[in-house]
């Protein structure tokens, strides 16, 4: 039962008073767009949005999964697909890849944040990772990503891990992150550009490396296959690839090894070194009953 006091007003007001409705109409004079804590262009309008993912990346999804005997198998290489479209793996991503796999959207979220390969915010149009595990960060690897930090910074502020030095997917933009090991100890200090090898860095040559990516050149890698963007790459890691085999060839065909990669195989093949042969049928160990 209401007092007098608690009769409904006909819009809401402070304290604990009932109203008739939960809330109070804009006047014709009030810019909505101007109030609100969100501002997306055509959020005022009927046209519903763009389709992220059209029938064509559909398509491309049921080819990957095709290539394997259970569909939730297939679920690293759709995170690539969807970087490839995305530059990077968001909420609408995760439930793009749950639907094609039948899977739940907390089982796809779980696999996307424990690799740091998959992005939770776009990235730039190159993706640029430094090593800073132990042997490349002794050697200079910590000195070069902080020069970079500073240097791809604005107002004084290091650009953080992870973080876009420009419009991210926008032409010139960059990705800065710390890398653990990127296996290339023995051209250490290295970085890679888009998983593309730089090898035996230092900061003046990383900021020269940067500084040509934004200015739109593509400067080759020490070894691999030749520099492209994170996008492209990414649809590389889903599996696809160009038909033309010339094209393949030049896309994913480059030198991997150097004097210092097969240094020790030549040391051991001059002095006769092997490995010692292992024993055959070998007991194992008895391990005590929990």
């Amino acid at each position: 039962m209401t007092t007098p006091s608690q009769q409904p007003s006909p819009t809401p007001k402070p304290g604990r008073d009932p109203a008739e409705r939960t809330h109070a109409a804009a006047g014709e004079d009030v810019d909505v767009m101007a109030i609100s804590p969100v501002r997306e262009e055509g959020m005022l309008t009927d046209e519903p949005p763009a389709e992220t993912f059209g029938a064509d990346v559909v398509a491309q999804a049921r080819e990957i999964i095709a290539r394997y005997p259970q569909s939730r198998s297939a679920l690293l290489p759709m995170l690539h697909l969807v970087q490839s479209v995305e530059g990077y793996v968001s909420q609408e991503g995760v439930a793009f890849c749950a639907e094609q796999l039948g899977l739940s959207e907390a089982e796809v979220s779980a696999v996307v944040t424990f690799y740091t390969m998959y992005k939770r915010k776009p990235c730039g149009e190159h993706l640029v990772s430094v090593c800073t595990n132990t042997l490349c960060a002794a050697l200079g690897g910590d000195a070069i990503y902080r020069q970079l930090a500073e240097h791809l910074g604005e107002d004084g502020k290091p650009l953080g891990h992870e973080e876009t030095a420009g419009t991210p997917g926008e032409p010139g933009s960059i990705t800065l992150e710390h890398a653990e090991c990127l296996a290339a100890c023995d051209f250490a200090p290295v970085l890679q550009v888009n998983y593309e090898y730089y090898d035996n860095q230092t900061p003046e040559k990383a900021v020269e490396l940067v500084d040509s990516l934004r200015r739109g050149e593509k400067p080759a890698p020490t070894r691999g296959a030749p520099l492209s963007d994170f996008k492209s790459v990414e649809r590389q890691l889903a599996g696809f690839f160009p038909e033309d085999d010339d094209q393949f060839r030049i896309d994913v065909d480059g030198p991997s090894q150097a004097v210092e990669t097969l240094r020790g195989a030549q040391l051991a093949a001059e002095r006769g070194w092997t490995a010692p042969a292992m024993a055959e049928d070998v007991p194992l160990p008895e391990v005590e009953a929990k």
